[in-house]
Formats: C-alpha cells, sequence, structure tokens
C-alpha cells in the first residue's frame, strides 16, 4: 500500500446512518497518514475520514465544524506488527457514545482524549455517490505507507470487532476471519483478501481502482508477520525508509539501518539488492547490539560488525579492514543472501551471490562479541557521492515494488526468495521465531 491510492465511486447514495468499515493494517512510519477518506466536493464539503495523527488515531467528521470527531489516548507506534482497527456506526442509537465505536485487535476503544459524538439520526458522509479513496485523501497527499489486507465496508448494519476477528484458541492472540459471515449491503465491499486484489469478494462487485502507486502483492500478514528495517530509532541523519520499511537510501553521512528484530540463536535468512547506480559506498551484513547505533562503518568499523561493501570485494571485520575481503565481486542488481547461523558450536555468517556461495570470504566464523547478544541485518552507506539504497526481502517476497517472479526453495516456515533457502534456514517472521 506504500504511497498507493485506491479508489471507488458508488452509483447511488444508500445507508449514511449505519455502517461499519474493518481493515487489518501495519505501520511504516509516525506521520500523518490517511487510511479512508470521502468528500463532499460540493455543498457544504462534508468530509469524513479515518487516519493516523502521528501517533494518534483520528476518526471525524467535518462540515464547518466537527459533526463528530473520536482521538484516542491509546498511541499507535507500533510499526513491527498489525493493527486490526473496525469502525462501527449508527447514529440512530438513542445514547450518543453508542453512535460510534471503534475496536482496535477486538477490543473497544473507551479512553478518548477528543469525544465529540454525532447527532441523533444525522446522515454521514459516507456510502455516497462520490469518490471513495483508500490510503490518501482526495487531493491526493497523507498517503498511508505501510500495509493493508482484509478492508471491509457494510452498507446498513453495525457490526462489532468479532465479525472479522476472532482469538486464537492456543496462542490468544486476535486474528482474521478470512471469510466473515456479514450482510454487505449495497454499497458493501471486501478487497484486498490474501493479495493484492481489488476486485471486491463481496459478490457485489464493488470494484476499486488503483489510482496513484503501485500495489504490490507481500506474504506480511497479521498471521506471519515478516521482519522489516527499524524507521523509528534507526532514523538519524535523513535516513529515507519507504516500502513498507524495506527499501531504504542514504544521506551524505556514515549511518547505518537495522532489522527491527534481533536473535539471538536460530539459523536464518533473508536477501538484499543494492539498487542501480554508483552504489560504491554501500555495506551490507550483520552488527550485534553492543554496536552504538549513532556510528558508521566506513574506516571505523566497529567490534561486533561485519559488513561487506557493494562491488569492490572490500570487508570490514569486527573492526579489521580487508581490501580483497571476498570474490567474486557484487554488483548493483546482484542478488545478495545472507544465511546467519547462531546455533552451531562455530557460529557463522554466510554470503551467497545470486544463489551461489562466495568462492573466497564467503563464510565468516563469527567471534565472541556475536555470543549472549541480539545479533541484527544491519546495512550502511553515504551517499555523498552516490544514490545508496538497498531493498530488502526478508522473505515477505518482494524487492521494492517488484516481486520475486521466480522463487526458490523455501524454508520450512513460509517465505519466498528469489533463491534456494539453505538448508535449515529460516526467514525472519513470527512463525519462524516461534517455530
Amino acid at each position: 500500500m506504500a504511497s498507493t491510492r485506491l479508489t471507488r465511486t458508488p452509483s447511488s447514495t444508500t445507508n449514511q446512518k449505519i455502517w461499519t468499515f474493518s481493515v487489518w493494517l501495519k505501520r511504516s512510519g509516525l506521520t500523518e497518514e490517511v487510511i479512508f477518506n470521502n468528500k463532499n466536493t460540493g455543498g457544504s464539503g462534508e468530509e469524513l475520514r479515518l487516519f493516523f495523527k502521528d501517533d494518534d488515531l483520528k476518526f471525524q467528521s467535518i462540515a464547518g465544524g466537527y459533526d463528530f470527531q473520536y482521538i484516542t489516548n491509546r498511541k499507535f507506534r507500533d510499526t513491527s506488527g498489525w493493527y486490526h482497527i473496525v469502525c462501527s456506526v449508527d447514529t440512530t442509537q438513542t445514547t450518543p457514545a453508542d453512535r460510534i465505536k471503534i475496536y482496535v485487535n477486538g477490543v473497544q476503544e473507551t479512553s478518548f482524549s477528543t469525544a465529540t459524538n454525532p447527532s441523533s439520526d444525522v446522515n454521514l458522509w459516507w456510502n455516497t455517490n462520490t469518490e471513495f479513496q483508500i490510503g490518501s485523501n482526495q487531493n491526493p497527499n497523507d498517503w498511508f505507507n505501510g500495509v493493508m489486507s482484509h478492508i471491509n465496508n457494510i452498507d446498513g448494519t453495525a457490526y462489532d470487532a468479532t465479525a472479522f476477528g476472532e482469538t486464537d484458541a492456543t496462542t490468544g492472540e486476535w486474528k482474521i476471519k478470512t471469510s466473515p459471515s456479514v450482510t454487505y449491503g449495497t454499497n458493501g465491499f471486501f478487497i484486498l483478501k490474501n493479495g493484492n486484489s481489488v476486485t471486491d469478494q463481496s459478490g457485489n462487485g464493488n470494484n476499486f481502482t488503483v489510482a496513484g502507486g503501485t500495489l504490490t502483492n507481500t506474504l506480511d500478514c497479521p498471521s506471519n508477520v515478516f521482519a522489516t528495517l527499524d524507521a523509528i530509532q534507526y532514523k538519524t541523519s535523513a535516513l529515507t525508509y519507504s516500502n513498507g520499511n524495506t527499501t531504504v537510501s542514504f544521506p551524505g553521512a556514515w549511518v547505518f539501518a537495522l532489522s527491527q528484530w534481533g536473535v539471538s540463536s536460530g539459523k536464518w535468512y533473508w536477501e538484499a539488492k543494492c539498487n542501480s547506480g554508483n552504489n560504491a559506498n554501500s555495506f551490507y551484513g550483520i552488527c550485534a547490539e553492543m554496536v552504538p547505533a549513532g556510528n558508521g562503518f566506513y574506516n571505523n568499523s566497529q567490534n561486533g560488525a561485519i559488513m561487506y561493501k557493494v562491488g569492490a570485494g572490500e570487508t570490514y571485520i569486527d573492526g579489521s579492514y580487508n581490501s580483497s575481503g571476498y570474490s567474486p565481486s557484487i554488483n548493483n542488481t546482484d542478488t545478495v543472501g545472507l544465511a546467519l547461523d547462531l546455533d552451531s558450536a562455530t557460529k557463522t555468517l554466510k554470503i551467497y551471490k545470486n544463489g551461489s556461495l562466495l568462492t573466497s570470504g564467503g563464510t565468516i566464523n563469527l567471534s565472541s562479541y556475536y555470543n549472549d547478544t541480539l545479533v541484527f541485518p544491519c546495512f550502511s552507506g553515504n551517499s555523498s557521492s552516490a544514490s545508496c539504497s538497498f531493498n530488502v526481502n526478508f522473505g515477505n517476497g518482494v524487492f521494492g515494488t517488484t516481486a520475486v517472479t521466480s522463487a526458490g526453495t523455501a524454508g520450512s516456515t513460509p517465505g519466498t526468495f528469489e533463491y534456494d533457502v539453505p538448508s535449515g534456514y529460516e526467514p525472519l517472521t513470527t512463525k519462524g521465531l516461534n517455530a
């Protein structure tokens, strides 16, 4: 969904008083991001929208003043997991507080910094024959830059969250009902079901159009969350993250980007591609939790960090520089595979080029710096003389906005990689971590 806008204009206006909207989503940053928006571009200019403002969730209708407005006290700062958000609306309810109900991960929100209830029996600007937007507003701007899945709109019924999700009896986690038993109504729809299809799955034929950006399928989902890069803690010196935090571009300073997740045991595999351009100042590898976040690696490589330089075959390993650290060289558009073994008696990091282990320097035995600490996938760069950026595939099946089309053999945990996953290694996912 990153910087992607979906639109549909209903052929008629239906029930504006009673309806439900349900969406599963994963944030990638803490900015202003529109989930959905509907605006009357004529008359009063009434606008109804659900959006994030930094770490707040806001649901509001505006027409000169606020028809209603809710701002949660709960903060939405998690960019590593999924949220299920349900807005259940029935303005015919006698009790004002019952007219709008917001659920997050199956629980009704009751604590708000602002709670302005709608008037009794009021028609809200919803299920109208004006353009409906998902992922941005009507301008468009305030893009939603994360991932969305299983979007349902219900015309004429106010459902609670249990219509679309349920508690897993084994894990206790809130999970998707992939085929909810609901009555959709005339303007109801169900899109992004188990993929990137905007074809309506409700049976109504209320299909959407991709009006901007590229709608890319990803295996990252609420039942199997994949690692991404950490755009919250590692956003120094104007690092730029995109594509759901699977692409990172570096500024004119030596900084690095880490995965959101570190591991202290197990065998893990991920892939990366250095983007086109003269990326001589591009590095990939691992680092231990002990390495200070503000440190770079060029000419002052740190103990607890192993970095391979793109193109030149140079390495920085625990403070030691080697000008011919590996071969053959790895260039732009080559797929780099990294296999981290923290279980064997001798812990190792292995580097693959387009599916083949490097013939020289491809296996590094890890030092004691990597014992009893979290180890992170790591990328470093400096774009002062080049456009330095990486696309990372932790198994979600996408490099940037380009999906893997001819996948290699996967491990026992679901994940899609361009080349075969080495035997015994798994993608960095919640299923992999819990295996």
